[in-house]
């Protein structure tokens, strides 16, 4: 059973024939600790789950403190992101969010992850500076496979106006990097982004934000940076949902 089967702010419960508009006068409930009412997640878990965390502004790396906002490893070898910037640490309970979300249908939770992602400080910075958004894309085979891109639903959630699905593609299929060390997440990636080439117009001179769920070592969002800026992007930020620690 998903985890929209329990009410979201502004939702009804999924496959509920309730009418449309109905949704907006029914109480959320907390999907962590189960509040009602609530939001998805409700301000005591924001507190609990979502600790106050240094982090490097290149990378969003936790850091011991606040005092030098670059890590060490980005100061020795700069990464193509300017900004970095998630919302919360991969661990539980975030980690069923995700699984649920990525793997499991349940795309309902798109509104409250992006709704923790605009939250994140720094974040509300990076929306308002870009020119576009731009979700990290899936090959057509995982993408025939998933059914949908979940890094389009939250660029979609964040700013709708803003995302642009068209201007990057995946160029070939790599193996799920979750499980890959970092040398291997970046020997796999090599050459796996490119820009469309009829959009290369809408890249040249922008500012864009890479929009993704999920940063484990950043290889992928460092290779789709990469590629905007070697297509004329004069400056890239990335957004995501959680990075795990």
């Amino acid at each position: 059973m998903g985890l929209l089967t329990r009410l979201l702010p502004g939702t009804t419960t999924v496959g509920a024939t309730a009418p449309a508009h109905q949704g907006r006068w029914l109480p959320g409930q907390c999907l962590i600790c189960h509040a009602w009412p609530a939001a998805a997640a409700c301000e005591d878990c924001r507190a609990r789950f979502i600790p106050e965390l240094a982090r490097c502004q290149r990378c969003a790396a936790p850091l011991a403190s606040a005092a030098t906002p670059v890590c060490g490893a980005c100061l020795r070898e700069p990464p193509p992101l300017e900004r970095c910037v998630v919302a919360v640490s991969y661990g539980l309970p975030w980690q069923s969010w995700v699984s649920q979300f990525k793997f499991r249908d349940d795309t309902g939770l798109a509104h409250p992850m992006a709704a923790l992602m605009a939250a994140a400080p720094g974040a509300r910075e990076l929306l308002d500076a870009a020119d576009a958004l731009v979700p990290v894309p899936l090959t057509p085979e995982r993408l025939a496979e998933r059914g949908y891109n979940q890094a389009l639903l939250l660029a979609r959630r964040l700013a709708p106006r803003k995302t642009r699905a068209d201007l990057l593609l995946r160029a070939h299929h790599t193996v799920p990097q979750h499980d890959l060390p970092r040398a291997q997440r970046l020997k796999s990636l090599r050459g796996a982004f490119l820009v469309e080439p009829l959009r290369a117009r809408a890249v040249a001179g922008r500012h864009l934000l890479l929009v993704d769920d999920v940063v484990t070592t950043g290889a992928t969002l460092h290779a789709a940076a990469r590629a905007l800026l070697e297509a004329g992007a004069v400056w890239v930020d990335a957004l995501a949902f959680a990075h795990t620690d």
